[in-house]
């Protein structure tokens, strides 16, 4: 066997490793959205799927769209009223499973936008887990996605 089989072959298998996890995290459907051209907040959807055998649970987000950047979720208050929370802890997400953060419901939320987001534009984000390794994805900003989001 030559060497670059014999690299090759280590590498594949080291993917498969217990601890070597980002790439068992995937993400899909991503997509951002901001409010306006002078909107100071913008938000980020996504579905997360662990497709590990081991639970994980996302804990945070660092991004350089905006001066803060956090996990966020609706939360309906003793009146009735919906209000965003910061989720500290992250979002859980067993293994085999997925993980939505829609509109309405879970999301990653932007505060302080370092320059307006225009349709089309892209924002970078890394996704930190408990377990995996970081995840970097570029998210396409779409103004003009109108999904459902999460029913209450």
């Amino acid at each position: 066997m030559s060497f670059k089989p014999t690299l090759l072959i280590a590498g594949l298998a080291a993917l498969s490793l217990p601890g070597i996890a980002s790439a068992q995290m995937i993400i899909e459907d991503a997509y951002a959205r901001a409010s306006g051209p002078s909107a100071q907040s913008g938000a980020a959807f996504m579905v997360i799927l662990n497709q590990s055998d081991t639970d994980d649970r996302v804990t945070g987000v660092t991004s350089d769209a905006a001066a803060r950047v956090e996990l966020h979720t609706h939360i309906e208050d003793e009146n009735g009223v919906m209000r965003m929370r910061h989720v500290v802890d992250g979002f859980p997400i067993a293994a085999g499973e997925s993980h939505t953060l829609a509109r309405g419901g879970d999301h990653i939320m932007f505060m302080g936008l370092s320059q307006p987001w225009h349709h089309a534009d892209t924002i970078t984000v890394t996704l930190i887990f408990e377990h995996a390794d970081p995840v970097e994805l570029t998210i396409p900003v779409d103004l003009d996605r109108m999904d459902r989001g999460v029913s209450h």
